[in-house]
């Protein structure tokens, strides 16, 4: 079978599915990531044989070796997506095809195989329509969507494994904002960098977030929600929080990204926000942004408003930026006017409330 062949796809039902009094209790406060559905996609894949196997089976412990190449050297990937239930109780997704586009090119980054995207986002139709009953409805729950893939073969030597594995798993997810939108403070991290010029800050990869969290530790000590990380080579411009890439608002209401330098994580919300936008008629500018740009821009009052967008948050004001010796924004202030904006504009587009004029939906169930 060669990686161009569309597998079909098997159905092993769970015996051991939640209750429905069980699932309606998860679903009335899920949180976020700490509940999963009853089943998971997995997909197998050899240089031999390409991608095979195709499976939906129930929820449960993976099995491979201690000498397994992803424990050691990290081959690995993942994205991260929503499901959304409509008002009319249909369940889509947003942009599938952009995850699966990017999932590939992680995995040239990792030296893993490309999955296609068709059969990426069949394996989401697969598991979601096994598991509809998980999707939430109501507010701003949605059930979050994990693909991954892991370099499982049993050797010890530094190479490309030659056996590779990738599963789908999901999770009910409630409102990001509990209790209201408020601006959050977020941390400049001055010692450490989240990815350097020809590394792997453009892959999503777990290294990259597992090297966030020591200085989202010393974030959270300092009273901030996230961090937010520099460039590496001159430490001077802004690349992007941990998981979040980052928008300024200035006082005419032009608008200025960082621009995707190869460190920069090529997120699918931030394209969105991008067109979105301009939609709306705002001027956007992607370039690199200096750190003493958004400062200075904050104090004068040039830079009118500052948000971050991702897919766990969607977009989320920052009101406060923080470091060892300084400190400009207010952790009082009100949402922008413009961050509240495209917060809703995409967020009716994702549940059904407005017209999805670009093509962005694909129906699941």
């Amino acid at each position: 079978m060669t990686d161009t062949t569309f597998p079909t796809f098997r159905i092993v039902p769970s015996q051991a599915a939640r209750a429905q009094a069980d699932r309606e209790k998860i679903l009335a406060d899920p949180g976020f990531g700490t509940h999963f559905t009853d089943h998971m996609v997995a997909i197998d894949w050899t240089v031999e044989d390409g991608w095979h196997d195709a499976h939906v089976r129930p929820y449960g412990p993976l099995t491979f070796s201690p000498a397994a190449a992803v424990l050691h050297y990290g081959q690995e990937i993942f994205e991260g997506m929503k499901a959304f239930r409509h008002a009319d109780g249909s369940v889509w997704t947003f942009r599938p095809e952009s995850n699966g586009r990017r999932l590939q090119h992680s995995a040239r980054r990792m030296a893993l195989p490309e999955l296609p995207v068709d059969l990426f986002v069949e394996s989401i139709k697969q598991l979601v329509q096994t598991d509809e009953a998980w999707v939430p409805g109501g507010g701003e729950s949605s059930l979050y969507i994990r693909p991954f893939m892991i370099a499982n073969e049993d050797f010890l030597g530094v190479r490309p494994a030659r056996r590779v594995a990738y599963y789908v798993i999901a999770s009910p997810a409630g409102a990001y904002f509990k209790g209201g939108i408020k601006p959050v403070s977020i941390w400049l991290s001055r010692d450490y960098a989240r990815a350097g010029r020809g590394g792997t800050g453009s892959a999503k990869c777990g290294g990259n977030y597992a090297s966030s969290l020591l200085p989202q530790r010393e974030a959270v000590e300092n009273g901030c929600a996230q961090v937010l990380f520099l460039d590496a080579e001159t430490n001077t411009y802004v690349e992007e929080l941990g998981g979040m890439n980052v928008f300024l608002v200035q006082k005419d209401g032009s608008v200025i990204t960082p621009s995707l330098t190869g460190s920069i994580l090529e997120g699918i919300t931030r394209d969105s926000v991008i067109q979105l936008l301009r939609d709306r008629g705002h001027t956007v500018t992607e370039r690199r942004v200096g750190i003493a740009e958004w400062i200075e821009g904050v104090r004068s009052g040039e830079i009118a408003e500052v948000f971050a967008c991702g897919t766990a948050a969607s977009i989320s004001p920052i009101g406060v930026l923080k470091g060892h010796d300084f400190s400009v924004g207010d952790a009082d202030a009100q949402p922008g006017e413009v961050t509240m904006a495209i917060r809703k504009d995409l967020l009716d587009i994702q549940y059904g409330r407005a017209p999805d004029r670009h093509g962005w939906l694909t129906r699941l169930v």
